[in-house]
């Protein structure tokens, strides 16, 4: 290696970012590895630790020299979220970065009844309006979070309703991001709604995790009075109450249905069903 890599990733210490980074090294592809704690920031060969953060603009643009292409993963959940996108957004604008691949959410819209979709939406629109090339990966909600929305009494109690999601493992799409960053080119402008194979209803998810996990699971429709009343006792600020519970009402409100073959079109491999995924087929 010459210089310093032009392909930066963020995330690399949680678990989207972690699968995408591993599978570049993997592919012998260099990266640089943004990261807030560099002590964390995974031993990859080719990999090379820069510490940034999303808040810091003069920070991220010293981080981003030199960077042609940036695999944005979402910031964590926090109520200032947006803002943090956007001054990393203008720091990559600033810094040269030539093309954002960036982790969206499927259904994203000004409106959308998920709240956070709304931001990450937001951030599209801050990104088009940077002058960068982009390509936006609207990932559906992860399979991988199914088996831990059931309580310890092994209920998920949301209202969803009889809505459905197109839920799709993370496997996938890292699968999907290291397709489009080994040859970014090939996909300026375009928009992936990343999804699994089927459309499920909490009540099927509940049937699938029973089967597949040996513990007894059910779904319970709540009612909007009950979902907020029993996520009180958290004491979580009501702006996060309000993105768990819309979680809910986005699902039954039909904006998470909808199978796509993006997964397939970019991986060449179907994408895991809950059934698969929790028999253990989501290897790399």
């Amino acid at each position: 290696m010459t210089g310093p890599p032009m392909l930066a990733v963020t995330g690399s210490t949680g678990h989207l970012g972690g699968l995408v980074a591993r599978q570049l090294a993997d592919a012998g592809s260099p990266q640089r590895l943004l990261v807030r704690d560099p002590s964390r920031a995974p031993e990859l060969e080719g990999g090379v630790p820069v510490v940034v953060t999303y808040a810091d603009q003069v920070l991220a643009k010293a981080a981003l020299e030199g960077v042609k292409t940036l695999f944005m993963v979402s910031a964590a959940e926090a109520e200032d979220r947006l803002q943090q996108h956007y001054t990393f957004v203008d720091a990559a604008a600033a810094a040269g970065v030539q093309h954002i691949v960036y982790t969206s959410f499927f259904g994203a819209a000004a409106n959308c009844t998920f709240t956070l979709g709304r931001d990450h939406f937001a951030t599209e629109e801050h990104i088009r309006a940077s002058g960068m090339d982009f390509t936006f990966l609207r990932d559906n909600f992860y399979l991988d979070f199914l088996p831990l929305l059931a309580g310890a009494d092994g209920v998920i109690r949301g209202p969803a309703g009889d809505g459905a999601m197109a839920a799709v493992a993370r496997a996938d799409i890292a699968r999907s991001a290291v397709t489009v960053l080994r040859d970014p080119a090939l996909h300026i402008g375009r928009t992936y709604d990343l999804t699994g194979p089927e459309d499920i209803s909490l009540a099927t998810a509940a049937d699938l995790l029973t089967a597949g996990t040996g513990r007894t699971i059910t779904f319970h429709n709540e009612t909007l009075e009950e979902a907020y009343a029993s996520r009180a006792s958290y004491g979580a600020p009501p702006w996060q109450v309000d993105a768990w519970v819309s979680t809910y009402t986005a699902v039954a409100a039909g904006e998470l249905a909808g199978p796509t073959s993006a997964v397939h079109e970019l991986t060449g491999r179907e994408p895991l069903g809950l059934a698969q995924f929790l028999a253990g087929a989501h290897t790399i």
